[in-house]
């Protein structure tokens, strides 16, 4: 199964709750009002907690007597590993060494609340586990949005993800989305973080109540989005630009960077001009780049890259096109674009010079 999304046999439903709106894998509870953190571990099905237990193995001994075999066996404790089982169905779910510390779903959902401690702070849109419950998200929407001229909205969420499994990090994103065509724009500005990574070692459920101070960080960050957005609104970009910028963001390796820049642009791969193309298309096309905010401006050739992978790009299947675009190619090209865009609006057509 493509969306990977944990059954829970015990309760005969599958480990995911939306708000209001259908996710892609058509699975788990759809609810009409936006839950309390309690209520969202309960239709997530996260209300479960994992323990670190010793892993064993087991050693022997034949010894011979004149009557038949007698095996001797004892069991030996692997000092520096340990199991981690979810103790509501004893599944195990990986090996982790000593150091490894468990943060419990409920943890996870605590981050949030330390936020914005009223009824109109956080709001819970979704929420799953993954596998055997070995990985687990949550996103939020925050309490306000970005406007882009008088129509254009960008809401704001943050995107948490940890394992249980020792295969990753605790990791607290911000994300801003275009209401009107659900776009998951992965931005960074400079001198900002936008994103937060913390490893489950001794400190980690520290660091997690510590991190409630992203929030500031988010705040600033959006007032920024909002200002930025605003200004590419306003910056005026020509169809040859714009495919320039395409093919700048869109850039695979250093070979293709050294065709462009001395012309060669017969010698292009096929796969790099359709993709190039695709995007081009979807600026020029798309119903979401008519508007007066995108069409034609700079605000619009940084929405063609985010949405052509949003909306337009084939992956192999749905959990690698969210894998893409929270962490892999899509996230690169989309911050490689938006710096771009940054010295485009500075710079004119001079930012897209070869260097």
């Amino acid at each position: 199964m493509a969306h990977n999304i944990n059954y829970n046999e015990q309760k005969e439903t599958h480990s995911f709750f939306s708000v209001k709106e259908k996710a892609w894998h058509g699975l788990g509870q759809i609810i009409s009002d936006y839950p309390t953190s309690a209520e969202a571990l309960q239709y997530a099905n996260l209300d479960y907690e994992v323990e670190k237990r010793p892993l064993f193995t087991y050693g022997d001994d034949t010894n011979w007597d004149s009557d038949a075999d007698v095996i001797m066996e004892w069991q030996i404790t692997m000092p520096n590993y340990f199991a981690t089982v979810r103790t509501d169905t004893e599944k195990p779910l990986g090996v982790v060494g000593k150091d490894y510390e468990i943060v419990q779903n409920v943890d996870a959902f605590t981050f949030f609340d330390s936020i914005v401690g009223n009824k109109d702070g956080i709001l819970y849109e979704t929420a799953g586990a993954l596998g055997n419950g070995e990985r687990i998200f949550i996103t939020a929407k925050l309490p306000d949005y970005i406007k882009v001229g008088r129509k254009d909205c960008i809401e704001k969420y943050l995107f948490l993800t940890t394992s249980h499994d020792g295969t990753g990090s605790i990791t607290i994103a911000f994300t801003p989305v275009r209401v009107v065509c659900q776009n998951t724009l992965n931005a960074a500005l400079n001198n900002h973080v936008n994103c937060i990574k913390i490893r489950h070692t001794a400190s980690a459920t520290d660091k997690l109540k510590e991190a409630h101070k992203m929030l500031g960080i988010t705040n600033q960050l959006s007032v920024e989005l909002e200002a930025v957005f605003n200004r590419w609104s306003r910056v005026r970009i020509t169809d040859p630009e714009l495919k320039k910028l395409i093919q700048l963001a869109m850039i695979p390796n250093r070979e293709t960077y050294e065709k462009l820049k001395a012309g060669k642009t017969d010698e292009l791969s096929s796969h790099f001009n359709n993709m190039v193309s695709s995007v081009f298309d979807y600026a020029m096309t798309n119903p979401t780049q008519q508007v007066d905010t995108t069409k034609g401006t700079l605000f619009g050739a940084y929405n063609a890259v985010t949405g052509y992978f949003q909306n337009v790009r084939n992956f192999r299947d749905e959990e690698s096109k969210f894998k893409s675009i929270m962490y892999g190619t899509a996230l690169q090209k989309n911050q490689t674009t938006f710096n771009l865009c940054a010295d485009f609006a500075k710079h004119g057509n001079r930012a897209l010079n070869f260097n």
